[in-house]
Order: structure tokens, then C-alpha cells, then sequence
């Protein structure tokens, strides 16, 4: 799933603090049609996701998908306090000049519950977009929707760390960084190797599990990116731009741009900055 695709509409949020005065919550069993985050931060109780039954506890994060029948039974003697977005999302996507939308047929890839450790940025966040859709002040909508995608982010880095292939990330992303510094090199996976002390083989498979693409296959999508920053800034031929990027031959670095962009570079650049 590529997350920058996605959009994201939110439905509403919802929170109460456990000192407050209200009546504890009953026992609630139902489907939605969309998708709901739950955090917790305060309580007791117990909340069962299909066909599974997790405790209910300060620090618990659950995420319920549209359609998943779902009980939450909280404590009567312990009341929970709780943070809440609903939220819908769907594919949006530019091939070629035509946008495209998907609907959200699928999952977040997210377990139905986490327990995060060292969670304080993921707790500030869920405040923050809380707060922002309560107080309903001019563009809270917008707001709400990038703290939403913020608070995503800062979920999905969380379980990152607290995963055992968090160090494969690191090398990952070590890599990567490599990759920027040298994108006007040539980069040979034996190099990539020695670098994060891996074998090349280990390395190519952990890096396409990570990633979704081969070692080079990322370095050329780099490459390629910043071509069509060059082209697009129009003060460079199409040879110039191969030779900042390392490609002695103009010819390979055009069909390489053809196969990933599918236009090639002189084309790309007349679509985009001249509009034909």
C-alpha cells in the first residue's frame, strides 16, 4: 500500500478524559462503515475484534477496519478514557496526466491491537487532532486530516521500532541515504554490501521485502525522479541531464526514463512545461 496515495476523509472524532464525571460507557457491540483508531489512556475492560479478545489498558492502540464486528466492554469500576478519529481513505492516484480513485476496499496494514512503548508522540498527536476537530475553528478540517496522517506516521514509526526488523530498517534507510549522496555515481551492490555488511544476496532480498523494489531498480526510481526535476527546471538538455546523473550514454539513460515514466525525456519535458 502506498500511503502517499492515499486521501483521507474524517467522519469525527471523539474523546473523554477518565476524571470526568459521566456515566461509565455500556457495553457496545457493533459494525462500522469505515475505519476507527481507538488509544487509550486510561481504564480497564476488555475490547474483542473479530474473533479476538484484547485487554483494555492505558497505552493500548486498536484499529478497527469498515465492516469488523467489534465489543468494547469497559470496566465499570475503572472508567476508561479514550481517544477516538473515524475516518474513511481512499486511492488517489496520477498515471500519465488521469487521476484515478480507488475506493478503500482495503486495510491499513495495522494488527487489530498494539500496545506502543514510548508512545508520547503518537498520544501529542491524537490530542492535537482531537482538539482540532472539537474546537471547530476555521480550516479545522483540513487541519484535522494532516494531523491524521501525522499521527499515522508516528504510529507506523513506533511499531517500526519496537519491531525485531527494526535494525533491517536502519540498514535499509542507511542505504538509501547512501544512494542520495551518490546519485551521480555509479552504485555496485557489492559496495551497498561491504557498506551495510550484509551479503549481497541477504541484502537484495531484505531490501526488496522492505522496499518493494530491487537495490538498483530504487537507485534508477532515485535517479529518475531527480531527472525529471532537471528537465522540468528547463535549462538543461536531455545529455546534460544523463551526464549529472552518471549515465555516460544519453541513449541508455533515455530508455531507462522511457521504461519507468513511460514517455521519454524530451517528451516529458514537453507535456510538462509546455503542455503539448
Amino acid at each position: 500500500m502506498n500511503f502517499n496515495q492515499l486521501f483521507f476523509h474524517i467522519h469525527y472524532c471523539n474523546g473523554r478524559k477518565y476524571k470526568e464525571p459521566l456515566k461509565p460507557f455500556r457495553k457496545i457491540t457493533r459494525t462500522l462503515p469505515h475505519h476507527e483508531l481507538i488509544w487509550v489512556t486510561e481504564g480497564a475492560g476488555r475490547i474483542k475484534i473479530g474473533k479476538r479478545i484484547y485487554p483494555i489498558q492505558k497505552g493500548m492502540l486498536y484499529y478497527i477496519g469498515r465492516g469488523m464486528l467489534h465489543q468494547i466492554e469497559p470496566d465499570p469500576d475503572k472508567p476508561s478514557g479514550f481517544l477516538t478519529v473515524h475516518f474513511s481513505f481512499a486511492h488517489v492516484g496520477l498515471n500519465d496526466g488521469i487521476w484515478a480513485v480507488e475506493d478503500d476496499e482495503q486495510m491499513l496494514p495495522l494488527h487489530p491491537a498494539y500496545e506502543l512503548r514510548d508512545a508520547y508522540p503518537v498520544q501529542d498527536l491524537f490530542q492535537k487532532l482531537v482538539d482540532s476537530w472539537n474546537a471547530k475553528l476555521p480550516g479545522y478540517e483540513f487541519t484535522s486530516k494532516t494531523l491524521l496522517q501525522q499521527l499515522l506516521i508516528a504510529i507506523f514509526q513506533n511499531i517500526k521500532k519496537q519491531s525485531q526488523n527494526y535494525a533491517t530498517s536502519l540498514k535499509v534507510e542507511k542505504i538509501i541515504g547512501y544512494m542520495h549522496e551518490h546519485i551521480n555515481d555509479k552504485v555496485a551492490l557489492t559496495d551497498l554490501s561491504q557498506l551495510v555488511q550484509l551479503t549481497p544476496a541477504y541484502l537484495s532480498r531484505m531490501f526488496k521485502e522492505t522496499t518493494g523494489y530491487s537495490v538498483i531498480g530504487f537507485f534508477n526510481k532515485i535517479k529518475m525522479d531527480k531527472a525529471k526535476e532537471l528537465l522540468i527546471e528547463g535549462d538543461k538538455k536531455v545529455k546534460e541531464v544523463a551526464q549529472a546523473l552518471g549515465y555516460a550514454d544519453e541513449f541508455y539513460f533515455s530508455r531507462i526514463f522511457k521504461k519507468t515514466e513511460g514517455m521519454s525525456p524530451s517528451e516529458y519535458y514537453s507535456k510538462n512545461v509546455h503542455g503539448v
